[in-house]
């Protein structure tokens, strides 16, 4: 009979021979394999695997074993994340539904949002959040079980996306504080109804059109819309922020701020606006993937 433990190195093995990528919840062979294994079984993703509390050598039945070892081969055989085949994502300890339809939830905002890191830029009276962007939900949601006091919206011109997101808003309980709205961009009518709004998360498509051929297997597993910056036909990334920088000052209130993710594309996020004036915010992936904007500057 095998051991807790030991089904994991298999899979921390496997993964590594593979050569699969990481990133979408984990960022490294072990945590995934944990992961899988762990779920497969249906024990605690906090299991301990190490200390006097250590679980890594509990027993694992054959039954068990082949079920934990078919999910680790499906990792390797689909090159899909994890997510997908758990339809399962954490961030920031709080758990989403997830599926092909969007993309797997990971942005930094979400730690800033936790941490506290934006509260200095929001007043008392910050009361409406828009989550533009939105995929699942997870910022709209995190940002509501934050902000007691705030109402969010969720956008986003995926369909699919919105779908999920639904679940999610529905997972916590939120449908009285967070509505769903399908626009691309500040487009719809019905988005700018519910304007204007006083904090603004986005982590909208910013990848470059190079990084994109670039991209492994398990980012090309997600939906190309939610990632590539370039629709409109660009090729630094910018495609869309070009747009949203332009019409977002008449949607957001006096005091408003953006707060937005551009993952590593900095050099082509102030080559676009060599003027603007932002906040770079720390976050664990480093001081230049996310920043902070106010109306004030925009409209300068």
């Amino acid at each position: 009979m095998t051991t807790l433990i030991e089904l994991i190195e298999s899979g921390v093995k496997q993964f590594l021979d593979a050569k699969l990528a990481f990133g979408h919840g984990t960022t490294n062979a072990f945590d995934e394999a944990a992961w899988l294994v762990l779920w497969s079984l249906g024990l605690p993703l906090d299991t301990p695997l190490e200390g006097e509390d250590s679980k890594a050598n509990q027993p694992v039945a054959l039954l068990d074993a082949a079920r934990a070892a078919s999910i680790l081969e499906a990792r390797i055989t689909t090159r899909k994340p994890a997510a997908y085949l758990t339809h399962e994502a954490w961030l920031q300890g709080v758990a989403f539904f997830v599926d092909e339809r969007t993309i797997v939830p990971r942005s930094l905002i979400a730690e800033l949002i936790v941490d506290g890191s934006i509260d200095y830029w929001l007043k008392e009276s910050t009361h409406s959040v828009l989550d533009l962007c939105t995929g699942n939900g997870s910022l709209a949601v995190i940002a509501a079980l934050t902000y007691p006091d705030v109402v969010a919206t969720g956008s986003d011109v995926s369909t699919d996306a919105l779908a999920v997101a639904r679940i999610n808003v529905e997972k916590h309980g939120l449908q009285e504080r967070i509505a769903l709205v399908e626009s691309d961009g500040f487009t719809a009518p019905a988005l700018q109804a519910r304007g204007p709004f006083d904090l603004i998360l986005c982590n909208p498509p910013y990848v470059n059109a190079q990084s994109m051929t670039e991209l492994p297997a398990e980012y090309k597993a997600e939906p190309t819309m939610a990632l590539s910056g370039n629709q409109a036909g660009g090729s630094d990334g910018m495609d869309f922020i070009r747009t949203l920088m332009k019409d977002i000052p008449k949607h957001m209130t006096e005091d408003g701020v953006l707060v937005l993710e551009i993952g590593n594309e900095r050099d082509y996020f102030e080559a676009a606006f060599p003027t603007l004036e932002v906040v770079w915010l720390e976050t664990s992936a480093g001081e230049d993937q996310v920043l902070l904007v106010t109306k004030e500057a925009l409209l300068l």
